[in-house]
């Protein structure tokens, strides 16, 4: 799979970093160490880093673009270049807070990941996209599995995925003293589906457009964006409405 664009990630900076600052607002404590797992661009590690100042922070990611950016806009932060799922598998340090906003979906099997990721943590902290019912997330996977494009992708799509609140309960309680879940569902205000088709851009759509061929990709998006506008009903400024559900989870070791 291509490598992560983080100026396209950065298009909308602002939407994807506010539940990383509402889900900091949540630990209890004071952390010393942090790692912030699937850092991206480094938003959400500079969310951590600005509430814990005294706090030891990293962030680690798989992608170069990403890491590249985070380098650049925040160097005095610590980066890694690194996998999620090899770094949970791995003998290694200790961490106060392991932290993580918006990656773990993209993440397998998360019935044996997430005990290795507490195993690790004083605390773990994660937010997770939980939108798979909203018209917008309903389209992508329709549209590649409609008869005129299913047969076009050249590689299994590799799509995010997250389960129940429930189901992170009964994986992380057998090794926790306590165990914090929740929903919010963020309203954003977009100028019109073209928002939406680049706010996807950036994540949902992204492992479905690498695995056309290069020539199917615009034909794909123009798809999507004329199967999605009629589920977006123009306000009275003339802007729509994206609705956006995350489930956010806080487990104390």
């Amino acid at each position: 799979m291509s490598d992560w664009n983080a100026a396209q990630y950065l298009r909308f900076a602002d939407e994807r970093t506010r539940p990383g600052r509402d889900l900091a607002a949540r630990v209890d404590g004071a952390p010393r160490t942090i790692v912030d797992l699937g850092c991206g661009p480094g938003n959400s590690t500079a969310v951590v880093a600005a509430r814990w100042p005294e706090a030891r922070v990293l962030g680690v990611d798989t992608s170069a673009d990403m890491l590249a950016a985070a380098r650049r806009d925040f160097p005095a932060l610590e980066w890694e270049q690194g996998d999620i799922s090899e770094w949970a598998s791995e003998p290694g340090s200790m961490y106060d807070l392991v932290f993580s906003n918006a990656a773990l979906q993209w993440t397998p099997d998360h019935g044996a990941l997430f005990p290795k990721l507490l195993a690790r943590a004083g605390v773990l902290a994660a937010q997770m996209p939980a939108s798979t019912d909203e018209p917008a997330q309903r389209a992508i996977r329709s549209l590649a599995a409609s008869e005129r494009w299913r047969g076009r992708f050249r590689e299994t799509v590799v799509d995010w995925h997250t389960e129940d609140a429930g189901f992170y309960y009964d994986v992380l309680a057998p090794g926790a003293a306590r165990v914090d879940a929740w929903y919010t569902d963020y309203l954003h205000v977009m100028d019109g589906p073209e928002a939406i088709v680049e706010w996807y851009r950036g994540t949902g759509l992204r492992p479905f457009l690498n695995a056309l061929a290069p020539d199917d990709r615009d034909s794909f998006v123009a798809e999507y964006l004329e199967t999605i506008w009629p589920a977006y009903e123009r306000r009275s400024d003339g802007r729509i409405l994206f609705p956006f559900r995350r489930l956010f989870l806080v487990a104390y070791r």
